[in-house]
């Protein structure tokens, strides 16, 4: 299972990334040198939203679209804490 997540960094700013695990991920962004190079500095980010894919190829073609959002258009998926569909 895939995921495509969003993560709330410490100046405020969004980062979306994928991966197959979320626990590991989030603990990368925050603790090590495979953490992300932007949230790097930014440290700690909080996950705020996740949706679940079931190939890779799904997830970032999702990750493609999303990223493509307006940062308001991204916090209105957040706060609604909707699934975000390719297209939406």
């Amino acid at each position: 299972m895939w995921h495509l997540y969003i993560v709330k960094c410490n100046d405020g700013t969004l980062y979306t990334g994928v991966t197959t695990n979320i626990d590991r991920r989030i603990r990368e962004h925050n603790s090590t040198k495979r953490g992300a190079k932007y949230t790097r500095s930014r440290r700690p980010v909080e996950l705020v939203w996740t949706k679940e894919y079931e190939n890779r190829s799904e997830v970032q073609s999702a990750e493609y679209e999303f990223k493509k959002l307006t940062h308001k258009q991204k916090l209105e998926i957040i706060s609604k804490n909707t699934n975000y569909t390719k297209g939406d």
